[in-house]
């Protein structure tokens, strides 16, 4: 039992570096990919249509509960922050097992399945309690089905070499996702207007539930996706090896062994936590992801607080997709070539770097917008405004500030965000992928329970009517971000975990 417990924390899978160097031994890094099974492949398929679907939803969350539903500015925030979050992040842990318990096949056609009839009742109803009770809510648990089960297939369908670059490039195709999702988020908002509606076979779909249709279109292309992934299939060093998925409860009706395999996949989680508690690296694990959780309330705040704040400051219409997709367009880009160019440093030491820049960038967005009204009416500021955002008129200075820090915020994402999803997978034991990859959204629930106050925020500093004191709002933000990385400097001797095959100590 000892000897299981010390072999989950071994962050990383020690692997031989390639002895190719300069320019050929960069483009090697990449390489390593040719010939990955198509598995490996089918996955990065099925991230892309899951996060577009997700992300239209996101950001569309926080507008629909105010405009649709009714609900104020504080309510909103507390259900996407307090209800939502929590309930993702259990849901979550109880998928990894789950996962473990079905297999991956079988655990994607059950979580799209839920995602589908979750999200065509936010399509069509507006009674709140309805659309609650039987959209938003269900839907945490087909999307948490989703989450930890992308982390494992990507560790089970790519070999040794292959599983940094994979990561990283996994991590890529989800901000190709966002950014599919950016574009359509402002395509039917200007289509429809801020406040219009979709006349459907002579229903009336406002705006934002016409945005959840969208989702519910991409959630429909996974099927046909998730059936050409081969019952167990997994890629090894030696190549592709097939094992019987597992099935726990192989007797009764389906719905039954499902509850059952919860059941018991909920005991497992409480077993799993109550071996780990008695284990010190365990606790250096858990603050290590806690205090990243500072730098993912930067992160969600852009679909919970941002599309509020841009829509009262820049007026009804702004391009906030647009805005967004400068995040992702720069991480698509960055994020293959720094992963590729900082393999052998320590994931500690990049999370650091990148979450000084992260935390640095947030205080450009609580500096006084006139300080910025020379450079939004220069050239910069209409390749930006008239070219990229297809703004019309004069360029609000807002418009230049979020641009840099948006631009800043990406390049330090780029850095750590994808270190932390590898390391939370690579310490899995053989057969508890999942399990133990669902503690990387451990950061999430931090930053969605952080985020939860942004409604009280918008109200204080951003209302909808009266004076706005929107850099006050920002200031909080990045000194809740700058949390992170001053935390981990400060108390890196304490939480450190050693990493295999890593050579940088501090």
């Amino acid at each position: 039992m000892a000897e299981a417990l010390k072999e989950t924390l071994v962050p990383e899978d020690s692997v031989a570096p390639l002895a190719t160097t300069g320019l050929r031994g960069f483009l090697a890094k990449f390489t390593v990919l040719k010939g990955a099974q198509r598995e490996l492949w089918l996955t990065f398929l099925i991230k892309l249509l899951i996060i577009s679907a997700y992300s239209i939803t996101n950001k569309t969350l926080i507008l629909w509960l105010s405009s649709d539903l009714g609900f104020n500015d504080q309510t909103a925030g507390a259900l996407v922050g307090w209800i939502w979050a929590p309930a993702m992040t259990v849901f979550t842990l109880l998928a990894g097992s789950v996962t473990d318990a079905l297999g991956l096949r079988r655990t994607f056609f059950v979580g799209v399945s839920i995602c589908l009839a979750a999200r065509a009742v936010m399509v069509f109803t507006t009674i709140p309690w309805l659309a609650l009770a039987g959209g938003l809510f269900p839907l945490v648990i087909g999307e948490a089905l989703g989450t930890p089960v992308l982390i494992a297939a990507t560790r089970r369908y790519s070999t040794t070499l292959q599983r940094s670059i994979s990561f990283s490039i996994i991590y890529m195709v989800m901000n190709v996702g966002y950014l599919i999702a950016g574009s359509v988020f402002d395509y039917v908002r200007h289509s429809l207007g801020e406040y219009g509606y979709l006349n459907l076979f002579g229903l009336h779909i406002t705006t934002y539930r016409t945005l959840f249709l969208m989702s519910l279109g991409f959630e429909v292309l996974l099927f046909p996706t998730i059936y050409f992934l081969r019952r167990g299939a997994e890629a090894t060093d030696e190549g592709v090896r097939f094992n019987a998925e597992p099935v726990r409860y192989t007797s009764g009706p389906f719905w039954e062994r499902i509850w059952l395999t919860v059941r018991g996949s909920a005991t497992d989680t409480v077993a799993l936590f109550k071996r780990l508690l008695g284990q010190s690296g365990f606790y250096r694990l858990l603050a290590f992801l806690l205090l990243i959780g500072f730098l993912k309330l930067i992160f969600l705040q852009m679909d919970y607080v941002f599309p509020k704040f841009g829509i009262r400051e820049l007026g009804n219409g702004a391009p906030i997709g647009h805005l967004s997709n400068i995040n992702y367009i720069l991480i698509i880009i960055l994020v293959p070539i720094i992963g590729a160019l900082t393999q052998k440093y320590s994931a500690y030491r990049m999370v650091i770097v990148g979450g000084a820049i992260c935390a640095a960038s947030v205080f450009v967005m609580a500096l006084p917008p006139p300080w910025f009204q020379r450079s939004a009416q220069g050239f910069i500021g209409h390749w930006i405004g008239h070219g990229y955002l297809g703004v019309k008129g004069s360029i609000h200075p807002y418009y230049m500030m979020i641009a840099i820090y948006i631009s800043i915020f990406s390049i330090g994402e780029a850095f750590y965000s994808p270190r932390v999803y590898e390391y939370a997978a690579a310490i899995a034991p053989k057969g508890q992928e999942a399990s133990y990859g669902a503690l990387s959204y451990i950061p999430f629930l931090i930053g969605k329970l952080l985020v939860g106050t942004g409604g009280w925020l918008l109200a204080a500093f951003c209302p909808a009517h009266g004076p706005r004191h929107s850099g006050t709002m920002w200031l909080i933000f990045a000194l809740a971000a700058s949390v992170a990385p001053i935390g981990l400097v400060a108390l890196r001797r304490y939480i450190r975990v050693p990493e295999a095959g890593r050579q940088d100590i501090d």
